[in-house]
């Protein structure tokens, strides 16, 4: 059996090549290959190990020919390291990457040093190696579609610009064992396990570093040059040699030797001509320079005392390299070393947000049976019996209860045959109702990706100028589905078509009003609305009578003017479109008549503090609800003239929202910082708590909305990017949806939200922005459509209000 080219006539080949091409052999690699030689000659894996620090551009065409050599050679395994610096071009680097397709076993690298362009090759053409490090990873939504199709262990680590994943991120990686995640800005469940089912290898993941005790103070406090090996292997350095691969099982940390991530060399680096616009297209993020900067520091949505788990000084270890008969390394499961034993017992080290998350464990090991580690705890029997058991009780697979997936086509056979749906299923469930909830189940079943598209509203004005708006309220039509009214910052009420993106009536704010608040639309009336704003402003419009553009004089004509309500923040229309409520930032309640423009009376002292919300019933013309910020929510009627409420039901934060649901049974009542609870109507009593967690901010401002009628619950918060979305009978979370924009610090802020009251698991959110050139957006969510996988944002928030509108 022939063994192939040996490696002193690689070492020969290599020094002509040099000599060929009038450049000196590099000592590093001239090192690397006597090193080979030495354990080939000891019947060890001779690996060849190619430090980049010491590599330049003139010396990239011998050791290119050296490693276009390699896999016909007796050299084991091909190691590319990077520790600090690197003056390599990065077309040069993924060459000698991708010239020993056969025997590359590691690679790591730090992306940061090499730019967007080399992440993204990186990304898109894949890699032929086992082992892939790539350590403070730029990677915004990871979209790693390229052939990876020898790489079992792939660390991404103290990536502190990721933040999702890409559908089909995952496709192209079927061996793949071993994943680590620590510390990157992964928070949702839902499409981090959609993305993660995508690989039938995955038996090890890791989003946080679990030690017990003792363990974790001995490891905090072991000398990081001796903490990198085994304790066999502490003699060697991996500036010096590539871990050793022979027969004993060494710990391989992909990690720097001094301080993981962070170098000091980072500091100096010059990435400015790395640096690119964040609006555009990319996956991947460079504007962030500052290297020593956590990844909690970056957050400005976790919540107060999460900094507390994060130890960037604490190494992370992840597998075991052995080799088997075929010399082909794998990673062996660690749990051959670890004690069963529970997280209550462990120190977290480097979590991501995603480890916050109520129920995380459980949910994970629930939907990846295959698992067979999660953060270093092995999962046994008696975890994934727990697992399916909370997640049963906390989560809802499908929407309406349904447990299995099925196809939109199988269903539509099914109504149009008139079959049963299950053995012994009853004939009311074969209704038309009952078909149209499957359908709706079976879409959401099969998009873990819902469409997110914001609304590109331009407005025109009589000049011709481009102009963007501001909103900042927004409210559906009740009768008209294309319809939508959105109030903005500079004063303006604007009624556009949100399916064809365009203004159907422009009002200006008539030099009086500031930001609106408060809109409500009649119902019996559907031309007219009330806008309402923060300088206490109230008129009513009919948008028949308001072109779609700005004319450049003041348009009075189809408009009413009430008596001011200062520092208003919530407008509602009663049934009947006889009245109308408006409050404040005051403990009062003003009354006003419609059809005579008068306000009819002021209803003094109803809360002890300011009233952020009033609403009236969606049938009874004279019930209505108060929310304050005294923690009380108040149930009144008009015809017992309000000097006392009919029930009084207390949360134990200040009150944001409340609403009545569409038949007026319940009232969903939102506090400060995700206490969201459902009321009965009647009388006040608890229905259902939907238990969302808290950060910890009391500016974290809560709203909440009914969405399928009265069958969901969608909840959003001005600190928080993610809406949440929970059945309303039993309180079971369905889906987590993240806002994301484009870029570093890009992260949507829920400043509002609304069901869409014609479509089915359709929603739109206010989203609100950390830096102040940005405009505040409106997005459409729809769950029953896939998302555009090229659509992304390119707009960063507000600083966030106050609970200053009517939600």
């Amino acid at each position: 059996m022939a063994t192939g080219t040996d490696i002193a006539s690689l070492e020969t080949r290599y020094m002509c090549s040099c000599q060929a091409r009038g450049v000196p052999p590099n000592k590093q690699v001239m090192s690397a290959l006597f090193k080979a030689k030495l354990k080939k000659a000891h019947h060890e894996v001779s690996s060849l190990v190619i430090l980049l620090d010491d590599i330049k551009d003139t010396d990239f065409q011998p050791l290119l020919d050296l490693l276009t050599e390699v896999d016909l050679s007796e050299i084991d395994a091909v190691d590319i390291i990077n520790r600090s610096v690197c003056i390599l071009s990065w077309e040069y680097l993924l060459s000698l990457m991708r010239a020993s397709s056969r025997k590359l076993r590691v690679v790591d690298v730090q992306d940061i040093l090499f730019g967007k362009d080399f992440l993204l090759d990186l990304a898109q053409r894949g890699l032929p190696c086992q082992v892939l490090n790539l350590r403070s990873s730029h990677f915004r939504k990871l979209s790693m579609i390229g052939s990876f199709t020898r790489m079992h262990t792939l660390n991404l680590d103290f990536s502190a610009s990721l933040t999702n994943f890409r559908e089909d991120c995952f496709t192209y990686m079927p061996n793949l064992k071993f994943l680590s995640l620590c510390e990157t800005r992964i928070t949702n469940l839902w499409t981090t396990t959609a993305a993660l089912t995508k690989l039938p290898s995955l038996v090890e993941l890791r989003f946080q570093n679990f030690l017990q005790d003792d363990e974790a103070r001995k490891h905090a406090a072991s000398d990081r040059r001796n903490d990198y090996w085994d304790s066999g292997h502490t003699e060697i350095s991996i500036h010096d040699e590539a871990p050793s691969v022979s027969g004993e099982n060494i710990m391989y940390r992909l990690f720097n030797e001094e301080g993981q991530h962070l170098n000091n060399t980072d500091m100096d680096l010059d990435v400015s001509s790395e640096t690119e616009d964040s609006s555009d297209d990319s996956e991947v993020d460079f504007s962030s320079q500052d290297r020593e900067t956590s990844f909690m520091e970056l957050l400005p949505d976790v919540p107060p005392g999460w900094g507390y788990l994060v130890n960037l000084q604490n190494e992370v270890s992840f597998g075991t390299l052995e080799m088997q008969d075929d010399e082909e390394p794998f990673f062996r499961l660690s749990d051959t070393r670890l004690p069963c034993i529970t997280p209550k017992k462990c120190v977290s080290h480097n979590p991501s947000p995603i480890c916050f998350q109520k129920f995380y464990r459980e949910y994970m090991i629930a939907s990846l049976p295959n698992l067979k580690i999660l953060d270093n705890l092995p999962i046994r029997k008696v975890d994934r019996e727990k697992a399916e058991l909370i997640f049963s009780q906390k989560f809802e697979l499908l929407p309406y209860k349904r447990k299995y997936k099925e196809s939109v086509v199988s269903i539509l056979q099914k109504r149009e045959t008139r079959a049963n749906h299950t053995r012994g299923i009853s004939p009311r469930r074969k209704s038309q109702y009952f078909y149209s909830r499957s359908l709706s189940a079976a879409k959401v079943g099969s998009v873990p990706w819902p469409a997110l598209s914001p609304l590109s509203i331009m407005g025109t004005t009589a000049r011709d100028d481009r102009r963007s708006y501001r909103p900042r309220q927004f409210e559906y039509h009740p009768s008209d589905a294309s319809l939508m009214v959105f109030g903005t910052l500079d004063g303006e009420v604007i009624v556009i078509n949100h399916e064809s993106e365009k203004v159907v009536s422009y009002i200006p704010s008539l030099g009086a009003m500031n930001s609106v608040l408060g809109l409500c639309w009649l119902k019996n009336y559907p031309s007219k609305v009330i806008a309402g704003s923060d300088n206490g402003s109230l008129r009513l419009y009919d948008i028949r009578l308001m072109p779609p553009t700005a004319t450049g004089s003041h348009q009075s004509a189809g408009s009413i003017m009430f008596d001011d309500f200062d520092q208003l923040t919530s407008v509602h229309v009663n049934s009947t479109d006889e009245l109308f409520l408006a409050s404040g930032y005051s403990k009062h309640v003003a009354l006003y008549d419609i059809s005579s423009g008068r306000r009819l009376q002021v209803f003094d002292d109803m809360h002890r503090e300011h009233i952020n919300v009033v609403k009236f019933a969606h049938h009874s013309p004279s019930i209505f609800a108060t929310s304050s910020f005294d923690r009380d929510v108040k149930l009144w009627d008009l015809r017992q003239k309000p000097n006392q409420p009919c029930y009084t039901a207390l949360s134990s934060r200040g009150n944001v929202m409340v609403c009545f649901s569409p038949d007026d049974q319940y009232l969903l009542v939102s506090a400060v910082d995700n206490e969201v609870k459902q009321l009965l109507a009647v009388d006040g009593r608890l229905h259902l708590d939907f238990s969302i967690t808290s950060t910890g901010s009391s500016q974290n401002y809560t709203r909440s909305y009914y969405m399928n009628g009265r069958d969901y619950v969608i909840s959003g918060s001005c600190d928080e990017h993610v809406v949440r979305i929970c059945c309303a009978q039993t309180g079971r979370r369905l889906r987590d949806v993240s806002l994301e924009g484009k870029g570093s610090g890009a992260s949507m802020f829920v400043q509002s939200l609304r069901g869409d009251p014609f479509r089915d698991f359709s929603m739109s959110v206010l989203a609100a922005y950390i830096r102040p050139s940005s405009n505040s957006e409106i997005v459409k969510v729809n769950l029953l459509a896939s998302s555009d996988q090229d659509k992304g944002y390119s707009h960063t928030r507000h600083s966030h209000p106050l609970a200053s509108s009517g939600g």
